[in-house]
């Protein structure tokens, strides 16, 4: 088990599958945007580890980008509040306050949430560190009713935000 942050030349230096065992998790439950990342290497910073990630993302074939989109969990939906998501999740959740609702704005996320997936086919995705339980509600406000290849490319835009995250809060730059 790796204990992160670790340096840049560090994750270089990884085997394949030493690369993919730390971060497979990256990208949530999709352990393939590791792989093809890893190609990438040697990275010459951390900012193109993860333009490496980002581009694996954008550059799959549609199926497995539909399928990374369907392994996000809803912004403080039932399975956050039963703590069955990743712990990436549930910190990132935590940091915008979804985790301290109350019962009204829990009811509202689940309604935004259900008319979300309804109206696009996947869970709204919002790269929530640094914003607040109001900035998400206006995030979903200002995009639910895009059309639905608009908020395709914005998901996915999403989550490489996510991704570059979260690889700043493992590798060092």
């Amino acid at each position: 088990m790796i204990s992160f942050p670790i340096s840049l030349d560090a994750v270089n230096r990884m085997s394949p599958s030493a690369f993919v065992a730390a971060f497979g998790d990256i990208a949530e439950r999709s352990p393939w945007v590791a792989e093809v990342a890893a190609a990438s290497r040697p990275f010459g910073s951390r900012q193109a580890m993860a333009d490496a990630f980002g581009k694996a993302v954008v550059r799959a074939d549609r199926d497995l980008q539909i399928e990374l989109l369907l392994s996000h969990p809803d912004l403080a939906g039932r399975a956050a509040v039963a703590g069955e998501i990743l712990p990436d999740s549930r910190s990132e959740q935590a940091s915008a306050g979804l985790d301290r609702l109350t019962q009204q704005e829990f009811d509202a996320f689940n309604a935004l949430n259900e008319a979300y997936r309804q109206r696009h086919g996947f869970p709204f995705i919002l790269a929530v560190r640094g914003a607040t339980k109001h900035d998400v509600l206006a995030g979903f406000d200002k995009r639910i009713d895009n059309p639905p290849d608009v908020e395709f490319r914005m998901a996915l835009t999403q989550v490489a935000r996510i991704i570059r995250f979260r690889l700043e809060d493992r590798v060092h730059p």
